[in-house]
């Protein structure tokens, strides 16, 4: 996967940028963009000549000095790439200009007032309480950070910060080694293109195409792309391998070797993402600091597991979830049991090895032939796969609709009828509440939403299209797609102990 990546203009961008002939060669560039320091003015005043002193005995009138205001807060810090933590790198190319454009026009369109600074990495405290997002912009490859920079920004990242990225003219050179960048940040978690239907895209300005241009060809028109990295279920990196700065500083002529986007949807595209990461602060720092449940151990318990499925997209963005709702499970009914979780790849799963599947995810995946057949042959053999679309993602949604029809091809999801064991087991669900998204966008849904497939008069595949596990962590998650805490909570004991007790 990550050897795929690094050929690059390429998957960062490919489905959009080369189907447009938007893939640019690595060549020698210079960009016109780059700051040069201003002239100084010559001088015509000797040293003897100033402005005259006032002439004596006369006395200057008493001034009441104005106070000067208090700085806004700062929201951006722009990485000083000149001084590095353990060695300097020499005239580093970037621009500052643009954020600062950026800045000043998402303030008057949320009507806020924030500020950028510039940051050097040997004194930064690496919170984000200080600074919520780090900017990092150039056109050059990246220089070498240290595994000291290295881990105090995976940290950063960790503790709800944001890494926004702008790969200034769209250099493939600059994208490569971002790439890189993220693989050593963390290697476990691939950057992947942002889905269409996510928040980042529609809190403040809906966006669903910009204008894009290729040096000094003509403007097209194509969906927008970035490219991020999630912790849990939010952006912790956040990568435009096409430059956003561009617009941001209001410039009109084409870059000559450059991929740019038009200046009204660079702005508003930075508007957005400004605005998707202060909605999405608390939730950052709520999530690195929650505690992921334990059940104590007792030894007359039968022991039974859980099993994770895990799968080549985001399968684990709720990892505080599952957790959640077994410690619900232990101390809310009688079933007196030693949970315990496992991860498991379908393409060694055996018929009869766990009572019960659970399976979530933010992103498009796809199964391979061998899990496609193991899991028909487990399905088929009394198995259950409890599936949950974390923030009702619409990525998700379609590609577990897809891959479902692989394994039961003549099986349908179907809505279950409120007589289903899943709303009467534990307990008799026949309301639910909804975060605010989902109540917004339906005030009048009130009954549970879930999908099934029964084989043998029994629920084989329960689906649910509202995140339950978004409630399940009871986080503050302002975007997500979800049943509230308290219903989420019992959907997903009675779905459990159902799976696990039939």
């Amino acid at each position: 996967m990550r050897s795929s990546l690094l050929k690059y203009v390429g998957v960062a961008a490919a489905a959009c940028l080369a189907a447009l002939s938007l893939a640019i060669p690595a060549t020698a560039f210079v960009n016109p963009k780059a700051w040069v320091p201003p002239r100084a003015h010559h001088v015509r005043m000797s040293a003897g000549e100033a402005t005259a002193p006032l002439p004596l005995p006369a006395t200057p009138q008493r001034r009441s000095e104005h106070k000067r205001k208090p700085a806004p807060p700062a929201l951006i810090g722009m990485i000083d790439m000149n001084q590095i933590v353990g060695h300097r790198v020499e005239n580093y190319p970037t621009e500052t200009i643009d954020i600062e454009t950026l800045m000043n026009w998402t303030n008057s369109q949320l009507g806020l007032h924030y500020r950028y600074v510039q940051v050097d990495l040997s004194r930064f405290s690496w919170s984000p309480t200080q600074l919520p997002v780090l900017y990092l912009t150039g056109w050059t490859p990246l220089p070498k950070f240290s595994p000291l920079i290295l881990s105090k920004m995976r940290g950063f990242i960790t503790a709800g910060g944001t890494l926004l990225i702008n790969a200034s003219c769209g250099r493939p050179e600059f994208n490569k080694s971002v790439i890189r960048l993220e693989h050593q940040l963390f290697p476990n978690r691939p950057f992947g293109p942002l889905p269409l239907d996510d928040p980042m895209y529609h809190c403040l300005n809906h966006i669903s195409q910009m204008a894009v241009r290729n040096g000094t060809g003509p403007w097209k028109e194509i969906p927008p792309y970035l490219d991020v990295m999630y912790m849990g279920c939010r952006a912790g990196i956040i990568f435009s391998p096409v430059d956003m700065s561009w617009g941001w500083n209001a410039a009109t002529r084409p870059i000559k070797g450059g991929v740019l986007y038009a200046q009204g949807d660079a702005l508003r595209l930075g508007a957005n993402i400004l605005t998707y990461v202060l909605a999405n602060y608390q939730y950052g720092r709520a999530f690195e600091i929650q505690k992921i449940y334990q059940q104590s151990k007792i030894a007359t318990r039968d022991q039974l597991v859980i099993a994770q499925v895990m799968n080549n997209g985001d399968w684990n963005p709720t990892p505080h979830g599952l957790p959640n709702l077994l410690k619900f499970i232990d101390q809310k009914t009688t079933l007196s049991v030693q949970f315990k979780r496992a991860k498991v790849s379908l393409d060694s799963l055996s018929v009869g090895q766990y009572p019960i599947l659970y399976m979530t995810g933010l992103r498009n995946f796809a199964w391979t032939p061998k899990e496609v057949q193991n899991l028909h042959a487990y399905l088929h053999a009394g198995g259950m796969l409890f599936v949950d679309c974390a923030m009702g993602s619409d990525a998700f949604d379609e590609a577990f609709r897809a891959e479902l029809q692989k394994v039961l091809p003549h099986h349908k999801l179907k809505m279950l009828a409120m007589k289903s064991p899943v709303y009467n087991d534990v307990f008799q669900i026949r309301q639910v509440n909804y975060s605010p998204v989902v109540a917004a966008a339906d005030p009048g849904l009130h009954a549970p939403v879930l999908e099934g497939i029964t084989m043998d008069g029994a629920p084989a595949v329960v689906y649910s299209r509202i995140s339950l596990s978004n409630g399940w962590e009871d986080l503050p998650n302002p975007y997500a797609k979800a049943y509230a805490t308290a219903d989420a909570l019992k959907l997903g004991t009675n779905i459990l102990v159902y799976g696990l007790t039939h």
